[in-house]
């Protein structure tokens, strides 16, 4: 063919542009759009197309109009088994669906997280926070440009995702309690994650519900080494049994409290949240609260689509998931022995 362009670099566009005698966007349209190209032109685009060896993006021809079929899940920090689950059941809603799922990490930095949505943001069709730590106002900036959903946080004009925080503390505070427990510590997660104020604030209403001395410890990094520094602060403020924002500070203050000679559960009784995988690996094997963390992700990217297929949602109102307590070896009555 006379027009056809010689080997070399990957065919452009322009390439295709030129050995047709149209303009670039005349092309951009027979691929995106033909419905608006005479269909002769069209079929004559495509065909040289084919000749030349050229090949469609479809990221790049769904940026113009948003739809890209992609969507992203930003997490706090990738490495937190926490996530493993909720990735898993957003990756399965969203392949179901006919949509990518990209994964964000925000390495448990405000800094990072920011600079990771402006570079997301113009790529994705929605976006799920997993555990953000912005500002509700850096949210709904966020909100303003695409459909997000978070997670682990209620606000009242963005759709969200939360497990029964407040139900799931007051079965451990009731747990505890019913082994003989009467002095508990809570061990406190990052200031800006909401879910650490909703526990914290549900252990305070629970322990005193029930007639026990309650402190504060913290706040502490949400990883096993936040936890090895709790330990150091719980044998200051002695309480038989302590409640954590999360399972990896658990695990954490559990080796921590070994180490500095304090037995769990004989000395202490020690209490996660989440049921992260390898909770139950750990000596002893760790109490927890249990959220249902693949549907959690699942059912934030369901909702996700919802508003892509909807944009006026007729409520923002949280899905509130259930949370049970699951009882192990780290908890025991009151100067006992482990048990399995």
């Amino acid at each position: 063919m006379d027009n056809a362009v010689p080997p070399g670099p990957t065919p452009t566009i322009y390439d295709v542009a030129r050995a047709a005698g149209v303009a670039p966007s005349t092309v951009s349209r027979a691929f995106s759009r033909p419905g608006r190209v005479n269909s002769e032109t069209a079929e004559r685009i495509r065909q040289i197309a084919h000749e030349i060896g050229y090949r469609t993006n479809p990221l790049a021809r769904g940026l113009p109009t948003g739809r890209t079929a992609l969507l992203a899940i930003l997490v706090a920090d990738v490495t937190n088994p926490f996530f493993f689950e909720i990735i898993r059941g957003a990756e399965k809603t969203a392949s179901d669906s006919g949509y990518t799922l990209l994964v964000v990490d925000a390495q448990e930095s405000d800094e990072a997280e920011r600079q990771a949505l402006a570079r997301t943001l113009p790529l994705v069709e929605g976006l799920v926070l997993a555990t953000s730590r912005l500002s509700d106002s850096s949210i709904r900036v966020v909100a303003k440009q695409r459909p997000i959903v978070v997670m682990n946080r209620v606000m009242t004009d963005v759709p969200s995702v939360v497990t029964d925080n407040a139900e799931g503390m007051r079965r451990a505070v009731e747990h505890l309690a019913g082994l003989g427990h009467t002095s508990l510590a809570y061990v406190a997660g990052p200031e800006a994650s909401w879910a650490d104020g909703m526990r914290w604030r549900a252990f305070r209403e629970a322990t005193h519900e029930h007639g026990l001395r309650s402190r504060r410890v913290g706040p502490f990094a949400p990883t096993l080494a936040g936890g090895l520094s709790a330990a150091k602060t719980l044998v200051k403020h002695p309480a038989t049994a302590t409640i954590t924002y999360n399972d990896l500070v658990a695990i954490g203050a559990m080796r921590g409290l070994t180490r500095l000679g304090v037995d769990v559960p004989r000395d202490m009784s020690v209490v996660g949240f989440d049921n992260i995988f390898g909770s139950d690996f750990c000596t002893p094997p760790l109490t927890t609260v249990a959220a249902p963390l693949r549907h959690f992700g699942a059912f934030a990217v369901q909702r996700l689509l919802g508003q892509l297929r909807s944009p006026s949602p007729a409520s923002s109102a949280p899905a509130l998931l259930p949370a049970k307590l699951v009882e192990r070896g780290s908890t025991a009555p009151v100067g006992s022995s482990a048990s399995s």
